[in-house]
């Protein structure tokens, strides 16, 4: 069986490029099974080369799409060289809408550098997931790899906002109220605007 490199969510085309993460969020979807969106499995047998992705998009026209979305069912930027060069081949296709990376924002952890600016450019929007409005909720909600994981994702965050047009934090309905409030000030701090978005099992 084909693999689900791309898939379409409504107006929008994500790619999916990896399994890895290194979170283990207590509301992931992957908790609930292989499928997101009603797509088919989004589990990937091995991770592809641009050349697979490239042969992915022959089959979809991105100008039929609102934004293209990196968004599977692993971390983007743990294939963080392969997302950016999808983008700049997305970005060659005639009608290419806007590019939104959907993250976790630990991607300077995972590579061991900074990595925010590698975005200039081919990222139009950053979407983060801030998911807790403290350290200590977001460690046992998020369950990260670091512990040091949330001070900096919010370090990212604000380096996203010098080379990428739009910048968001988003938390999901199914934390308690005084968390997503708590998470509003601290997007507020950074001056970020803040999304709660719906939880989809």
């Amino acid at each position: 069986m084909a693999m689900t490199i791309l898939y379409p969510v409504g107006e929008h085309l994500y790619v999916n490029l990896t399994n890895r993460c290194p979170c283990s969020c207590t509301f992931c979807i992957r908790q609930n099974g292989d499928g997101a969106y009603g797509s088919d499995s989004l589990w990937l047998e091995h991770e592809p080369d641009l050349d697979e992705v490239k042969a992915a998009f022959e089959s979809w026209n991105p100008a039929d799409f609102t934004e293209l979305v990196f968004c599977g069912y692993g971390e983007p930027t743990e294939a963080l060289l392969l997302l950016i060069e999808t983008a700049k081949y997305a970005r060659s296709l005639p009608g290419c809408p806007p590019i939104r990376l959907n993250t976790n924002g630990l991607s300077d952890l995972i590579h061991k550098v900074p990595t925010a600016h590698m975005l200039k450019g081919i990222i139009d929007t950053v979407s983060i997931s801030l998911n807790a409005g403290t350290q200590k909720e977001y460690l046992a909600v998020t369950r990260p790899k670091w512990d040091n994981a949330y001070e900096a994702m919010q370090k990212f965050a604000s380096d996203c906002k010098k080379y990428v047009p739009h910048v968001m934090f988003t938390v999901v309905d199914v934390i308690p109220q005084e968390e997503i409030e708590a998470a509003q000030s601290v997007a507020d701090s950074l001056g970020i605007p803040l999304r709660v978005r719906k939880y989809d099992s």
